[in-house]
């Protein structure tokens, strides 16, 4: 009987849908500096800093408060708020199964507390007291050095700024392997689940916004929309892990057979209906907007009908803006650009440094009375300078390349041939 050796994968270039989530990283990255850059010029904030002792520090959310302000501002953070961290959840679900199968879930999990777990703490440790110092000396007649840093050290949690996704991430993937490992022999069931969204996207959408909207509505209604919970420097907004585990979910399995194949393929269903999720996006945002607004003014009083309806309002427009997004990219963004292949390279580093040129520009800012909008441009063009330039520097080391994101090539996906029959001694094929 001849032998045979197993086909290796062929290479080519990556399909269409993989440059274009691709190219959407470049665009998210961009959208999440915004959003920082303009949290110091909201309408509703109040006229003066928040103090940097006792509760419920408010600057862990708003470190610097400036007098200038514009409400559009205030409609585009309530936006991001709704869908930004659903959508990471389902963009990191979208790659992890593949990822599983190459790996194996021990190495996948070495692989993710390196890259996630090892950032983290690093941040946390010796970026955010830097970072958080013009906190202090906005809200504190008499600063001092020295007397920063007792503050800091006897306050009762760890500053985390926007890394508290990360750990959140972490735990996401950890669930993965522990599934992807219980599930032996029968990991064929998430492959064709995600075979069953390509073939009925309007019963597995609809699974997934009524998930979604089951988890977040139960925990909004029993802790409300608005409350955290932080150990040292872990931090959950209490409304929203159930919400956010669907999304990751949902991720995995609408990538498990390849995205090429499923649900986000460049002629799947998201894709050809992205007019539609262009007009649903806006009407779900401003329906939740204004179910919210009613909730707010009538505060404790708001019938439990009322706060349901707001609540899977939220779930509705986050559905449809995260769908929005990637129907518009796999439409549109198909293709390589090439001032966005550096964007998508640095996207990580650029994430993990970018608050300490927020904090800092926006706090250096606050001495003039420019308009706000002009401010924010301000903050958010140096911001993206600076966090690009110095992430494409410290990627130059081979160790932290390898971490946040060395330089990578074009994309590529693998192509299995077609192995010919193969025969035995008698002639006949087996």
């Amino acid at each position: 009987m001849s032998s045979t050796t197993e086909p290796q994968p062929a290479l080519r270039p990556a399909a269409p849908t993989s440059l274009a989530v691709d190219n959407l990283r470049a665009v998210v990255i961009l959208l999440v500096l915004a959003f920082h850059s303009a949290l110091a010029y909201l309408q509703f904030l109040p006229h003066h800093p928040f103090p940097f002792t006792g509760s419920p520090m408010g600057w862990r959310a708003f470190p610097v408060v400036d007098e200038q302000r514009w409400l559009g501002f205030d409609l585009f953070c309530a936006w991001l708020d709704v869908c930004l961290m659903s959508f990471f959840f389902m963009l990191s679900g979208l790659f992890a199964w593949s990822s599983l199968t190459r790996k194996g879930g021990l190495a996948f999990l070495g692989d993710r507390l390196l890259r996630l777990g090892l950032p983290f703490a690093v941040v946390i440790l010796f970026l955010m007291p830097v970072t958080q110092y013009p906190t202090y000396l906005q809200s504190t007649p008499d600063p001092s050095l020295l007397d920063y840093w007792h503050k800091w050290q006897a306050l009762s949690i760890w500053p985390n700024g926007p890394v508290w996704f990360l750990w959140l991430l972490l735990a996401g993937d950890i669930m993965a392997a522990i599934l992807y490992e219980a599930m032996t022999g029968r990991r064929d069931v998430i492959v064709r689940l995600s075979a069953y969204a390509r073939q009925q996207p309007a019963r597995f959408l609809g699974a997934l916004l009524a998930l979604s909207a089951f988890g977040y509505t139960a925990l909004a209604l029993r802790y409300g929309t608005q409350d955290w919970v932080q150990s040292g420097p872990f931090a959950l907004q209490l409304c929203r892990p159930l919400h956010y585990t669907v999304y990751f979910l949902g991720g995995v399995v609408v990538g498990a057979c390849g995205i090429e194949r499923g649900l986000l393929a460049a002629d799947g269903p998201v894709a050809r209906n992205w007019k539609r999720w262009l007009v649903a996006a806006p009407l779900t945002y401003f329906l939740w907007a204004g179910m919210t607004g009613l909730v707010m003014n009538q505060g404790d009083a708001a019938p439990l009908a009322l706060q349901t309806v707001a609540d899977v309002s939220y779930a509705a427009a986050c559905f449809a803006s995260c769908f929005m997004a990637f129907g518009v990219a796999v439409h549109f963004a198909r293709r390589r650009f090439v001032i966005a292949d550096s964007l998508k390279d640095n996207a990580y580093g650029m994430y993990l440094v970018h608050y300490f040129f927020v904090v800092w520009l926006q706090y250096a800012l606050l001495a003039f009375t420019w308009p706000a909008i002009f401010k924010w441009a301000m903050v958010f063009g140096g911001t993206v300078a600076a966090s690009w330039m110095v992430t494409t520097l410290i990627r130059r080391n081979r160790l932290v390349g390898s971490i946040i994101g060395a330089h990578r090539k074009p994309a590529i996906i693998a192509v299995r041939p077609v192995t010919p029959p193969t025969t035995s001694s008698t002639g006949l094929a087996r």
